[in-house]
């Protein structure tokens, strides 16, 4: 196989219909040469900007098949000798599910809210009635926080597993080949909820089980093993291990670990607002054009600045950045304010929106030693009902124009939002405490260095973002993946520490199930 590279204008590389021919003639291809697009980029580096794509020619012959995973490939276990309990059916959980299968277990899933498809009405009652849901909301249900907040794939995690694979499978499932060669693949809020529903009907169709509405509210543990998990129907699942996979968001979990004096452990996170510019003006600087047109992607940014605060340094970063997107109520209580972002997958909404948070370590949590290993989540929880409290105890969210903010100024009016609650003009350094706020007003001011334009009171702060990561640890084992202190229990995902997104998530689903079978797999010679 031969690897080229050609660069084309944007209304050549996004021409679904043309592009191949458009590539074959600037290569001098024969018509009958097999080649694909491998990779594609844009570059706006410089005032032109340009798509660079790779190229996969066929030495001799055809290419192999993009696409290796099939779904009839997979097992049957429904009367499979050994099972495994999943809690939660978030990437990490689904995905471990399937592995199971390939791998000859019966998988057995707990998940507290419900399906994709009943989880629309409740997040229409939290943006339209201000009503929280506390078992199906942004976080809880079906697809985990993922499916109705983005469906970003990009991941920094390639030492975690097959990130190649991961994208195969979501292609089986329905998603568009495009996350193949894109360099930022992304499937859309909006398209995601019916891939996941179609892996939840492979799992099934396979052998798999899958029970929505069931709350784990207790774990049964002898002699430093996890025997059982009992729900709030008041059933007991029994398995030869059991695999948590409950999200950043599940903290009666955290709680319920700890009473059982299950180890758990106090770990950073990061904690901030969301910032909301027009989407045009973010096109203007990173495209430096005055209209994108109709071929560009609507843009986004990557940014980090390093802030001291009482002598301590500490990151502050762009997170989860929703080009051509909304920002959504994600909180998981009544009584709480939690803000994320999403974007479908056209990205065409007009407004951009993007996580900016600092870094809060261990020693940024002394205020709340009391409560040991859950030190940060009770930071968190303060914070989030101090929002709630200072917007009025609604869903509506406390804002603040930009420049009012690194200004100390109250914002006396506020522009148009993708937020759908609705806002509440506020003094953001009052909702946020100040090792946060002074932090975030020095970022922003460097941020509008770096991009000129950002800076603007065009563009607004909406509070609070502090579901990035979880603020509790689930420790394991580094190689075998199991918790020291009680076995047959495997902490994975983002709830325990261990991922961070889609595509990462997924990866460590994986690693869980196959460490399961490697274990536990009882000898039938």
């Amino acid at each position: 196989m031969i690897e080229k590279e050609v660069v084309l204008k944007p209304e050549e590389a996004f021409n679904e219909e043309e592009v191949l021919a458009i590539i074959q003639k600037k290569l001098g291809l024969r018509s009958s040469q097999d080649f694909r697009i491998a990779k594609r980029s844009i570059d706006a580096r410089s005032k032109e900007v340009k798509v660079r794509i790779k190229i996969d020619i066929a030495d001799k012959g055809t290419l192999p098949a993009r696409i290796n995973y099939k779904l009839e490939d997979l097992p049957l276990v429904h009367n499979a000798s050994q099972s495994a309990v999943i809690i939660g059916a978030g990437p990490a959980g689904l995905f471990a599910a399937l592995r199971l299968i390939e791998l000859g277990w019966k998988p057995i899933i707990l998940e507290r809210g419900k399906d994709v498809r009943a989880r629309r009405r409740d997040l229409a009652d939290i943006n339209k009635k201000h009503i929280v849901n506390p078992e199906s909301n942004y976080c809880f249900g079906e697809g985990g926080a993922g499916t109705y907040s983005d469906g970003k794939l990009y991941t920094r995690s390639k030492k975690r597993g097959d990130i190649y694979r991961i994208l195969e499978i979501l292609v089986a499932h329905g998603a568009k080949e495009d996350i193949m060669i894109d360099a930022h693949p992304h499937i859309g809020t909006n398209k995601l909820p019916k891939i996941i529903q179609s892996i939840r009907e492979s799992i099934l169709a396979h052998g798999g089980e899958v029970n929505f509405d069931t709350k784990v509210t207790g774990f049964r543990v002898e002699d430093q093993e996890l025997k059982s998990a009992s729900t709030a129907k008041g059933i007991e699942f029994k398995a030869d291990a059991f695999i948590l996979a409950t999200g950043h968001s599940a903290r009666d979990i955290f709680y319920l670990l700890h009473e059982n004096k299950i180890l758990i452990e106090a770990k950073p996170f990061a904690l901030g607002v969301r910032v909301e510019h027009p989407q045009k003006v973010i096109d203007q600087i990173q495209y430096k054009c005055e209209d994108r047109g109709s071929y560009l992607p609507a843009s986004s940014y990557a940014l980090v600045h390093q802030t001291y605060f009482n002598d301590k340094q500490r990151g502050v970063f762009s997170f989860c950045m929703c080009p051509g997107g909304f920002i959504v109520p994600a909180a998981t209580e009544s009584g709480e304010i939690v803000v994320n972002g999403m974007s479908p997958s056209r990205r065409d909404s007009r407004f951009a929106n993007s996580g900016i948070v600092a870094a809060i370590e261990l020693e940024d949590m002394k205020d709340f030693e009391e409560f040991g290993p859950l030190k940060g989540l009770e930071l968190q929880k303060s914070i989030e009902q101090n929002a709630c409290r200072i917007a009025g105890n609604t869903q509506s969210a406390p804002a603040q124009r930009l420049i009012d903010f690194t200004q100390g100024k109250f914002s006396k009016d506020l522009p148009d939002t993708s937020y759908q609650p609705g806002l509440h003009s506020a003094r953001m350094d009052e909702v946020l405490p100040p090792f946060i706020a002074e932090r975030l007003k020095t970022a922003f001011k460097a941020f509008g260095n770096k991009m000129k334009g950002y800076f603007t009171n065009d563009a607004i702060i909406v509070g609070v973002e502090s579901r990035t990561s979880s603020p509790v640890r689930i420790p394991r084992d580094k190689e075998s993946l199991e918790h020291p202190k009680t076995k047959r229990l495997f902490p994975c995902g983002e709830g325990a520490g261990y991922a961070g997104g889609i595509v990462s998530a997924a990866m460590d689903g994986e690693r869980c199930a196959e460490k399961v079978v490697e274990i536990y797999k009882k000898s039938h010679e």
